[in-house]
This record gives structure tokens, sequence and C-alpha cells, in this order.
């Protein structure tokens, strides 16, 4: 895999050399964390010598819907991000998976604590990425002590950056303890979710996975693994999920953009099942990995595929 950086960004308005994406010490977002960022893949694929894009338009409408919250008003459209991301990929030429980050803020240089009165602008970069938490044969998670944010707090389904201060606490606490992750509670005691990742349970065949006002975001990957189980006819309940429930699982796993799907095989040290990866959530595993990156014909609507494979000038240089 290539390990080099990005060397570009879109800021301004425009792609620009990733030098020259700079804000200043007194941006308003970075004091007070107003501002909203998506996460999007890009998978490589080697044998059609193509960058795919997962999912790209819903990620832009979800982070435009985002936006309103807090009160970003920016002049780009969904239709101008999805522009300047292919441009963006194709200066970069990258012959690896990737990672794109998408952010807007609040970029008045001000001190103050509000939304309105204030500039918004946005900015997208694109990273080298692989596997962020690398466990093929089975995380392990805790319930970590910190409770997850409230709706009526910071809310959780709107990725603020400010909000992943509480994740954050959750992870390192989780990684100081010998964990790969944490798993969050809400304030009524009930399951949330991953530090940055949605969970699912599977339970007696069917798939259980906490609903939209357990303090979730609403992630796009879990609503493509949800598409991929009605596909192999596996019945998913959307419900609230008691703390116990996750040590008698007949199997646990978390999805998300930048973790994709990874299994949980042990929490708070008790085996999940018996203790290996379960055949569903490979299954389930599987499936994504050939959707994101191209080599499922029955899901090619979801990627966006980046090269113009007829303009040696685009394509990727062996």
């Amino acid at each position: 895999m290539t390990t080099r950086v990005n060397r570009y960004a879109y800021f301004g308005g425009k792609v620009v050399p990733i030098e020259k994406a700079k804000v200043s010490i007194m941006t308003s977002a970075l004091h007070y964390g107003t501002g909203v960022f998506e996460g999007i893949r890009g998978f490589w694929n080697a044998q059609e010598r193509q960058l795919y894009v997962f999912r790209l338009r819903d990620h832009l409408e979800r982070f435009a819907r985002n936006l309103r919250l807090l009160l970003l008003d920016v002049p780009e459209t969904t239709d101008a991000l999805d522009g300047a991301i292919i441009e963006l990929l194709r200066r970069e030429r990258f012959e690896t998976d990737i990672y794109i980050r998408p952010l807007a803020y609040k970029s008045s240089d001000r001190v103050g604590v509000r939304l309105h009165d204030l500039e918004s602008a946005v900015a997208v970069f694109a990273v080298p990425f692989g596997e962020y938490i690398d466990r093929p044969d089975g995380a392990s998670a805790m319930v970590s002590s910190w409770r997850r944010l409230s709706d009526n707090a910071i809310p959780p389904r709107n990725k603020i950056s400010g909000a992943y201060v509480n994740s954050a606490l959750a992870k390192t606490e989780a990684a100081s303890l010998g964990f790969d992750d944490a798993l969050f509670l809400c304030e009524d005691g009930t399951v949330s979710e991953a530090s940055a990742a949605n969970l699912f349970l599977v339970r007696d065949g069917r798939l259980v996975t906490p609903p939209r006002t357990a303090g979730i975001l609403e992630g796009i990957t879990r609503a493509t693994i949800m598409e991929l189980a009605v596909d192999l006819g596996i019945a998913v309940e959307e419900r609230r999920i008691g703390r116990s429930e996750l040590y008698v699982a007949d199997e646990a796993f978390i999805c998300g953009t930048a973790v994709g799907v990874v299994p949980v095989t042990f929490v708070d040290r008790r085996a999940v099942g018996d203790g290996r990866v379960g055949a569903l959530c490979r299954d389930l595993r599987r499936r994504y990995i050939d959707a994101a990156s191209g080599r499922d014909p029955r899901h090619r609507a979801w990627c966006t595929p980046v090269y113009a494979l007829a303009d040696s000038a685009l394509a990727p240089q062996r």
C-alpha cells in the first residue's frame, strides 16, 4: 500500500497545494468545535485500475443536511462538492484505499460562543487509509464509563466536530485498559454504539441494532449492512438493546466508514458466542468489501469511479 502523504486540498473554493490550506489560530471553530465533517471512503480496485468512491452522493447529502444544525451557510452546493472531490482525487492520483474528509466550519476570526453572525467555509482533503481497527479475527470492546451524548445536548446523529471529544474520551479509556474499542451506553443504560462506529448483534439468526433515537450516528455503512442483510433474507430489528444482551449475543460487529466491518468477539473480557468470528458477520463483511470496491455488479451504482481511463492524463501511472 502506498505510504505517501496527500499533496492537495480543496480550500477557499478551489483545489490548492496542501501547504496553502491553512486557518488562523483565531478561527472560531478551532475554539468551540463548531464544525461538521464527513468521512468518505475510496477503494482501489487493482484489477480495473480504478479508484471507486463509495456512496459519495449519500455522504454529501447527509453533509448538507447536517450543516443546517450549526447554521453553516456555505456557497458550495452538493453538485459542486461532488465535482471538487473528484477533481481533488484526480490530482492526487491515488492507487490505494483512501479516506476523504470534507469539513464545514465557522471560519470567522472572532472570540465568542455562538453560531450566528459568523462566516462559514468548506475544506476537503484525502489521505491513504488502511485498517482503522486491524482485527480480522475479532476485536475486543469494553462498556465505557463515559455515557453517550444526548440528542438534547449535542446531537450524535450529526458529525459535529466538537462532539467527538465524547468519542475520544471513550476510545482512550478503552485503549488504556487493553481493549480495541469502547461501547457507549445511553443515559437510560441501553446500548448506543462504539466510539466511532455503529453496532450490530446477531440473535437467533436476526440482526439487531440500536435505533436512531439511541444517540447513534445515522450511519451510511449501517444502512448498507441493513440493505445487504435484506438481500440475504436476514431479518433486521432496530430496537433498544440492554447491556446484558452484549454478553448473550450469538455474534457482534461494528461498522462505519472508517472501520468498515469489524467483528467483536469479546466484550468486557467475556466471549461473544464462541469467541470466534461468526458466519453472518464474515459473510456481510465480504459482501460489503465487494460492494464498496466495485467488484459486485449488483451494487455498482453505489460506486463513483474517479479516473477517466480513456484519458491518459488522469489515469494513474504504472
